[in-house]
């Protein structure tokens, strides 16, 4: 089973470490749902600061609510809409200092400051978003782009 231990070291050590468990974590297991979850649970309990993380998944139309640990969320997000939508619809990794003054931010969470969004893709195809929320303004910084971008990337490789 695992445990949450404070990871040591500098965040792309942290970072590696938490790879290794996500590896461990995914290892033989295809089924999206059941990775979602327990890599949500795993990323919660491992970083500090976060008040929300999970997964929003494409459905061929917009991105529905999938597993996830915090508070309620909201439902259903347009690719048009909020920092969720903006990462699906470029292809880019959204890493936002301040949500309040992203255009179009969608507040779930009264409490979250800053977020940072990883977008899925299965080759050409949306698989879906990864979600992080924080209560502190500017929380996610470069490394921890990398870092949650080869997360995502594990999961995105489970699928297959």
């Amino acid at each position: 089973m695992f445990t949450t231990t404070p990871l040591d070291g500098s965040k792309p050590e942290q970072y590696a470490a938490l790879a290794a468990q996500v590896r461990a974590l995914l290892d033989g297991e295809a089924d999206r749902i059941a990775n979602a979850a327990n890599l949500s649970a795993l990323v919660y309990h491992a970083l500090p600061d976060l008040n929300w993380v999970g997964f929003y998944l494409f459905d061929g139309t917009e991105l529905v609510v999938g597993p996830f640990q915090g508070l309620p969320a909201c439902v259903r997000i347009p690719l048009d809409k909020g920092v969720c939508g903006a990462a699906a619809r470029t292809r880019q990794t959204q890493r936002v200092d301040d949500v309040h003054a992203f255009p179009g931010h969608i507040a779930c969470d009264s409490a979250s400051r800053s977020e940072l969004v990883v977008p899925l893709f299965a080759g050409e195809q949306l698989v879906g978003v990864f979600d992080l929320d924080s209560p502190l303004p500017a929380r996610f910084d470069a490394d921890d782009q990398a870092g949650l971008e080869a997360i995502a990337a594990l999961y995105v490789e489970s699928l297959r």
